[in-house]
């Protein structure tokens, strides 16, 4: 499929895969979409400008870098950001089509409806999208789609109008005559409001008065506080909504000014920050932000889980306003031919884009796509025509083009291309899968897993999705004959362990490819060092390990399907099982009693493990610590002897002599985990025992449920 992808100062239409449809989602075929004018050409404007002028104006994405940069490396973190300026980003952000497929838990939609959608980086520029179903608003009857592709703008200037809480009679300023403000004004005139309406730009404030606006003031030409005084009868405004987009905080100081004591100033779009006490403290003012759409806006228990809020309590969310909007434009009630420009088909969207940086300054330019009822089938695009491989190498298709597997596992296979070759890689999201893809040059792309499933040329399906979908995803790739690697967990539940485990034991399988869960701590230098000194002991371990994970809000998605405890502890349950070489017999758990809802227990845990052989882990896991504090630190005792290693970067030993080993950041065995699991698949011998991923993820299991 096609979609908008801005890139280097300018928008292209590229070729990607289309997205599949998850649970609580809805498959639309796009017949139109709208591009903001505003926020759109800022982020193209973005995308034009060097390295350096990005982290001058966005600081906290350089202290992302900058923190990813001491975690995984200088080299890795620099790959991390060529990749987002070289291949570019998704764009979009409302559009209006035909649903063509439902998934699971939706009940509110069915093939065949039109339907307008919502969300930044989710209802794109693009032939196909995928939108969580309380993003998505059923079109009315007779209502044109290219109307209803305007839906998200509806919604935020419907919601600027809300946060006013204007009545009837009163009066309100409008400033900003650019999309939102004209919507805005008509939102106004439909509930009795005298409204007066600023901008620099003469033509669109003709417009405004032919939407009904009561008075329209340019700023270069006339006074804007003495007139609307003189217009309010020497009072003031009651609200002053600000729709414009600028930097220099003099609008904002205006806008204080016009208001009547105890006036209201709502804002919507973008403005300098900077205050002035005089302006506010004597009238008693209040300043208010709209928050986009409306009340479920950047809730993720909303947006994405699909659950709403009680009508009776929260009248207006963001589904209802946008729905609102759709009626009122089917109803007549706003108008939107003076606004709508031209609307240009996707092939065409670098033109659409360069048109609204023209002297004519259009108000709303739409995207056309021609809509199909077929969901797409053929999901895949091919990136290297000229893909080749080393004889000895394996063929890797990754699922899952996340962060970690991107900056960690890729570089590390470029670094052994006589052992692992990238070729294909599978994702949700077509645009992400595409630029992994070309970046490490796979032969092709896809959002579908079955087409690397029934591809015989894959020998090895690297899964590194959401925890939840590991074990599903792991099955399936075992099932089609190939060998898998997971990243940890192996799986969140009991029950979809057990199919993993049954697929072993089912002695009607004869071909049973090898499995290697993430394990990595055990494959670093650091453990294999301890290793060699502690398998020559005389009495058991006493291993102490202690993780100042670093703290993590109650709402973050880190908690879900197992929570920290099934999706990282495993980690460090794993070398505590690696270096005891035994198995577990006893697990006791006890858990931080939090004295309110900020801090979890799950994530504040202390465990105790009790092996065969009689040593004795001691597991200290916790949230509440100090950033500044090094993650992990791990004591081995046994004989007299203690080995301590500190956060995978230094090794000591007292009363043992050990290798002098030293890293600038975290070495955790992912490098050389792959060498080892290379090294099982080619003599089929496991890299980690299937028994051993197994209890360590049944330990977890345990733990949690503790």
């Amino acid at each position: 499929m096609l979609q908008a992808i801005i890139k280097k100062g300018k928008v292209v239409a590229e070729e990607v895969s289309a997205p599949i449809l998850s649970a609580g989602e809805v498959l639309i075929s796009v017949s139109h979409s709208c591009i903001s004018a505003g926020t759109e050409l800022k982020s193209v404007g973005n995308s034009g400008e060097n390295l350096l002028m990005r982290a001058i104006k966005q600081p906290d994405n350089l202290k992302k870098v900058i923190a990813m940069a001491k975690s995984q490396g200088i080299s890795r973190a620099f790959s991390k950001v060529q990749q987002k300026v070289k291949y570019g980003t998704p764009t979009g952000y409302s559009n209006s089509g035909i649903v063509i497929a439902v998934g699971e838990g939706v009940s509110n939609f069915q093939v065949g409806d039109k339907v307008a959608a919502a969300g930044a980086g989710i209802a794109n520029h693009a032939e196909f999208v995928v939108v969580p179903q309380n993003l998505v608003m059923k079109v009315p009857e007779g209502l044109d789609l290219k109307l209803a592709s305007t839906v998200t703008l509806g919604g935020i200037a419907l919601q600027g109008v809300r946060r006013a809480d204007l009545r009837l009679g009163e009066y309100a300023v409008v400033i900003g005559a650019g999309i939102l403000g004209l919507l805005t004004v008509q939102y106004l005139k439909n509930s009795g409001v005298r409204t007066i309406v600023t901008d620099i730009n003469d033509d669109r404030l003709k417009i405004a008065e032919e939407l009904g606006a009561d008075l329209v003031i340019n700023p270069t030409k006339g006074d804007v506080v003495k007139t609307v005084t003189s217009y309010t009868g020497g009072y003031g405004a009651d609200a002053v909504i600000f729709t414009a987009a600028t930097g220099s905080s003099e609008p904002l100081s205006e806008a204080f000014k016009a208001c009547k004591k105890k006036g209201r100033v709502i804002l919507v779009g973008v403005s300098g920050m900077e205050i002035k006490r005089e302006d506010i403290y004597q009238k008693e003012l209040d300043f208010l932000v709209s928050t986009s759409y409306g009340p479920g806006r950047y809730d993720r228990s909303y947006e994405d889980k699909g659950n709403d809020y009680p009508y009776a309590y929260v009248r207006w969310t963001e589904n209802r306003n946008m729905t609102e909007y759709l009626k009122m434009l089917k109803e007549g009630k706003v108008n939107l031919e003076p606004l709508i420009n031209k609307v240009y088909p996707i092939e065409q969207v670098e033109e659409a884009y360069a048109s609204l940086q023209s002297p004519e300054k259009p108000i709303i330019v739409l995207l056309s796509y021609d809509t199909t009822s077929e969901v797409p089938t053929d999901n895949k695009v091919a990136v290297n025509t000229n893909y080749t491989k080393p004889n000895s190498a394996l063929n890797v298709a990754l699922v899952g083009a996340g962060s970690f597997a991107t900056a960690m596992h890729l570089p590390n296979m470029q670094k052994m291309k006589d052992k692992y070759a990238l070729y294909a890689v599978v994702n949700r999201t077509g645009h992400k899968s595409k630029t992994v893809a070309t970046h490490f040059d796979a032969k092709y792309t896809t959002s579908d897993i079955n087409d690397v499933l029934v591809d015989d040329n894959v020998d090895l399906v690297f899964v590194t999705t959401q925890h939840k979908d590991h074990a599903s995803l792991v099955l399936q790739s075992l099932q089609a004959g190939k060998h898998v690697f997971v990243e940890k967990p192996l799986a969140t539940t009991q029950d979809d362990l057990d199919k993993i485990i049954a697929f072993y034991n089912d002695d009607n399988i004869t071909k049973k490819p090898m499995l290697l869960t993430g394990f990595n701590r055990r494959f670093s230098k650091y453990a294999q060092e301890i290793k060699t000194h502690t398998d020559n002991r005389t009495n058991p371990l006493y291993v102490s390990y202690r993780i100042n994970a670093g703290f993590r809000p109650a709402t973050d998605a880190l908690h879900e399907h197992g929570g920290r405890v099934v999706g990282e502890v495993c980690h460090f349950i794993d070398l505590i099982s690696f270096l005891t070489d035994s198995s577990i017999v006893s697990v006791s758990v006890e858990k931080l009693s939090p004295k309110n809802s900020q801090i979890r227990a799950d994530d504040n845990v202390s465990i105790l493990l009790k092996y065969k052989d009689g040593s004795v882990g001691n597991l200290q896991y916790f949230a509440v610590g100090n950033k500044g504090y090094q993650k992990e630190n791990l004591e081995v005792h046994y004989d007299e002897n203690t080995i301590i290693m500190d956060d995978f970067t230094k090794l000591t030993g007292y009363g043992v002599k050990v290798k002098d080993i030293n890293s600038k950041t975290p070495e955790k065995g992912q490098y050389e985990e792959l060498i080892h699991f290379y090294d099982a698949i080619a003599n089929n011998k496991w890299a980690i025992d299937f028994a051993s991923m197994v209890e360590t993820t049944q330990a977890t299991f345990l733990i949690q449920d503790n």
